[in-house]
């Protein structure tokens, strides 16, 4: 069904891997359409709970946009393609099901763009992020003008979007654009796993709630505050609400169930 992504799924956990290794996992066409549908896919998908995407290899996570797919680009169709990826990131930051980053090596361009629409960010201690679109005469068109001044704050993002620097993983949590690091190898996916399991003991219903009120606060012409009230009375109306009560009067961990 896929041909440039590795789909796997275990114990409601759905793993996409992005498997161009050798291009570094860039963001072709083809691949984006595939990412779409699996995410597509997730949403509806009641055995899945939350999902990682990673990439193929232990170089990249995924090193930006295909650049021969660029380079045949004109004025007209660029807005079409720019589009159409924000169009599937806003998807991903939009999921009702936590989302986590798995990043193993390089996150640039259309990759850290990715990495960006996911709810979180596990970084092993090799990645390096970076926005490095003005080095071909362009801008970040997936987002990323936007979700990096979200993550890192204006000033900041200005910087790496202009100089096209590359930071570290260290840096990259130091900033707020990655929520943890690890060293190589193996121990990206368990912590990311970790994580995520974690996520999952909680209500489904309450974190669905959550990330709608999160990104509300940055979607032109919502009320964020609006939305969170919303979400808080819509919580109060759910079995989850009632056994999570019911779990904390009785001294004992909650089987919250989505409904």
């Amino acid at each position: 069904m896929y041909e440039t992504l590795i789909i796997s799924k275990e114990d409601g956990i759905l793993t996409i891997t992005l498997n161009r290794p050798d291009a570094l996992n860039a963001l072709n066409i083809q691949l984006l359409d595939e990412l779409k549908m699996a995410i597509q896919d997730s949403m509806d998908d009641p055995e899945v709970k939350g999902v990682i995407i990673t990439g193929a290899g232990p170089k990249a996570f995924a090193a930006g946009a295909d650049i021969k797919e660029i380079s045949d680009l004109n004025e007209l169709n660029a807005r079409k393609f720019a589009e159409s990826g924000q169009e599937i990131f806003q998807l991903i930051e939009n999921h009702t099901k936590p989302v986590i980053a798995a990043v193993n090596g390089f996150a640039l361009g259309g990759g850290c763009e990715l990495a960006m629409a996911c709810h979180l960010r596990i970084a092993s201690s090799n990645a390096r992020f970076g926005q490095p679109e003005a080095n071909l005469g362009l801008i970040p068109g997936y987002g990323g003008t936007q979700r990096l001044t979200q993550l890192i704050g204006k000033g900041k993002a200005l910087e790496l979007m202009m100089t096209c620097d590359m930071i570290s993983a260290q840096q990259a949590m130091q900033l707020g654009l990655a929520n943890a690091v690890v060293e190589e190898g193996d121990e990206l996916m368990e912590k990311t796993k970790s994580i995520l399991q974690k996520i999952l003991t909680k209500s489904p219903a309450a974190i669905e709630r959550i990330i709608q009120s999160v990104n509300a606060h940055f979607e032109n012409g919502q009320d964020g505050y609006q939305v969170e009230a919303n979400g808080f009375s819509g919580c109060v109306g759910t079995e989850d609400f009632r056994e999570g009560v019911s779990a904390f009067m009785d001294k004992r961990s909650p089987n919250f169930t989505g409904n």
